[in-house]
């Protein structure tokens, strides 16, 4: 008997992690990456979220925005998160400081996001659980009683009294009487966090051997999900809204537009740090760039399948958009979806095989977001401390904040502070990863070709521009805010153009041919293009694919700016919510995420504490114009051991490699 369970040990914990030529720890293979990084961005809002997105917005003109966004946000994003984890070598903060010291504060505000998210994120899989207890009594005990079952036997919720915003402002704020734990909650909660650290604690060895359960079980569990609900009588009338419906009159709505967009960006999960973690543990000469195309493309096509499940299931309840309120995701995944099971044949063994399918994809996407912590920790005390001890830690501290949630006013806190750490901070981290990567890389480089003056005022327009447009935009009308937005960046490239000194470092070949072309290049292209060279050199060895050219112009003027755009929005929903403590403390949360990020580009020293000690000066580089990293690397080292000139101090040497 210990022969067999010695073996079956050995099977479920690898007894030796993998390691990298450089020492870290690596995935066991390519497939254990892809499906742990699936993991995070495939959960249970693929197929309750995104359905009910759908459904508010029906018709295929949907996929118009989709589409856009997959190809203009998420890709461009990805592509950046999972390459400078695996060039670079380390989680969030060892990566961004890495490129450069001042962009700490968007590593460890990635982290802070995926810190307050995990915390929340469990209770939704208390309830899932709750269901799943239920599903094994015959009848269930939800049946012809959907809503009265979900708010007082799951959530156990007692509605707050309201408050009041009056002409003059708030007159009174949200009052909350149930204050008190709900046991059942607790004790699946505690059972939850046991499977998150069962699936972590021991590194990529055993997340890796974890995804293969965590993800690729579910994934067969959704056709045998899809096959059935799609069977159901009149299962055809709900899909034909789904893919056979046409509104023309839609597509000029804004609303769509920005459904769509923050549907792509939440689901596939960038800016919550994990990929940059996961991507850390990659081999460094990874096909990058082809990886995170497949994570973007199988998390969009999953959702957009599993979708028909779910229509299915609204043809057979004969809903539409005509005779029903809009459905949100909980509506979907606690309400619809229940109500259907319970009226079909086996109601329990759909029931059972629904709810278990939406707790392994919740396992799956909350333990990456741990790993997140984990691997930053690793990073900073390398190995100083075991890692079972600092997941164990994490999974105990993380159980005991929860506890605030898996109260009778659970809900209402998690939704206040859901709605402003997705809407306000995890937005702004990633608005802050793509602008400022392409502006503060090896910005040393543009002030030896350009001068500082110019560089400040280009940037100053670039970001100014942003800000005061959606000002104007939200207080005035949509049309002046982008009128003035762009009249500001045009203005400030114009006057820097002319401040600014020729460059003596060659541009590439359209660049290179008037004086004030290439001055603007430098400029406005510079630091995203040399970014994208240097990433290259790692990612895009042998047969890799390479970040194509257009990636970096890509990220810093069209998904930035997309990106603020949305950011801004947050801010007069608040305005409206502003008298309920639940929001007020969530707008409060999300806001330190925020205060993280920008501290650090004016006092990076100050987060020294986060950094591994040893990779203090990643970060700090010479002025080396035109020059690939390897190559300043190389030539620094060569010239340590010579005792002879620095890479900055030998620019006709380093300036004979072209852009």
């Amino acid at each position: 008997m210990s022969a067999i369970l010695t073996k079956l040990r050995n099977v479920l914990v690898p007894a030796e992690t993998k390691k990298s030529d450089d020492g870290r720890d690596q995935w066991p293979s390519r497939t254990a990456f892809l499906l742990a990084s699936l993991g995070g961005a495939v959960g249970q809002g693929n197929i309750i979220r995104y359905p009910s997105q759908v459904f508010n917005n029906v018709g295929l003109q949907w996929f118009i925005p989709y589409l856009m966004a997959i190809f203009l946000l998420a890709i461009p994003t990805l592509i950046l998160e999972v390459a400078i984890g695996q060039a670079y070598r380390g989680g969030a903060v060892a990566a961004y400081n890495n490129m450069n010291r001042r962009l700490r504060g968007v590593g460890l505000a990635s982290i802070m996001v995926s810190a307050v998210v995990v915390v929340y994120f469990v209770i939704i899989l208390v309830w899932i659980m709750t269901y799943f207890r239920h599903s094994f009594t015959s009848p269930l005990p939800w049946t012809d009683r959907t809503e009265e079952f979900y708010y007082t036997q799951v959530l156990r919720q007692i509605d707050p009294t309201p408050g009041v915003i009056g002409p003059n402002g708030v007159e009174s704020f949200f009052s909350y009487s149930g204050m008190g734990l709900i046991g059942e909650a607790v004790g699946w909660s505690a059972f939850i966090w046991f499977c998150v650290y069962l699936c972590m604690f021991n590194g990529v060895g055993i997340t890796g051997r974890a995804a293969y359960f965590t993800m690729a079980l579910p994934i067969f569990m959704t056709i045998i999900l899809l096959g059935r609900c799609c069977s159901l009588e009149n299962a055809g009338r709900g899909i034909k809204l789904y893919f056979a419906t046409w509104d023309s009159n839609s597509i000029a709505s804004g609303q769509l537009w920005q459904t769509a967009t923050g549907q792509v960006f939440f689901s596939t999960g960038v800016g919550f740090g994990y990929y940059i973690a996961y991507a850390s543990y990659n081999s460094k000469w990874a096909n990058a760039v082809q990886d995170a195309t497949i994570i973007v493309c199988s998390n969009c096509l999953f959702e957009t399948i599993a979708a028909f499940a779910v229509f299915g299931v609204v043809g057979y309840l004969d809903i539409n958009p005509s005779n029903t309120p809009r459905l949100g995701a909980f509506e979907i995944g606690f309400l619809t979806y229940p109500a259907a099971i319970a009226a079909m044949p086996g109601a329990n063994f759909w029931a059972v095989l629904f709810f278990l399918t939406l707790m392994l994809l919740g396992i799956s996407s909350t333990y990456p977001m741990l790993d997140v912590i984990v691997t930053a920790i690793m990073d900073r005390y390398h190995h100083k401390l075991a890692r079972p001890l600092v997941a164990a830690v994490l999974v105990v501290v993380a159980f005991l904040i929860s506890l605030m949630y898996c109260t009778q006013f659970g809900y209402y806190l998690l939704d206040g502070v859901d709605r402003w750490i997705n809407n306000l901070a995890l937005v702004f981290v990633v608005w802050a990863e793509l602008s400022l990567s392409t502006t503060v890389y090896r910005f040393k480089d543009v002030f030896t070709e350009t001068g500082k003056p110019a560089w400040t005022i280009y940037n100053g327009g670039y970001f100014l521009g942003q800000i005061l447009g959606v000002a104007v935009g939200h207080s005035v009308s949509g049309g002046a805010g982008a009128g003035l937005g762009i009249g500001i960046y045009v203005l400030g490239a114009v006057i820097s153009v002319f401040l600014c000194k020729t460059p003596s470092a060659p541009a590439p070949r359209f660049w290179n041919n008037n004086a004030y072309l290439k001055r603007f290049w430098f400029l406005a292209f510079y630091s995203g293009n040399q970014l994208r060279r240097d990433l290259n050199v790692i990612v895009g060895s042998g047969k890799n694919w390479n970040i194509p050219m257009f990636w970096s112009p890509l990220i810093r003027y069209v998904s930035a700016p997309i990106l603020f755009i949305v950011y801004s929005l947050a801010y007069p929903e608040f305005w409206t919510l502003r008298n309920d403590p639940v929001y007020v403390f969530g707008f409060i949360l999300a806001h330190f995420c925020l205060i993280f990020a920008v501290v650090a580009l004016v006092l990076p020293r100050y987060y020294d504490v986060f950094v591994p000690m040893h990779r203090l000066d990643d970060g700090k580089r010479a002025a080396a114009p035109g020059v690939l990293e390897n190559l300043i690397v190389g030539q620094a080292e060569d010239a340590a051991e010579a005792g002879s000139r620095s890479p900055k101090s030998s620019d006709d040497e380093l300036k004979g490699e072209k852009p």
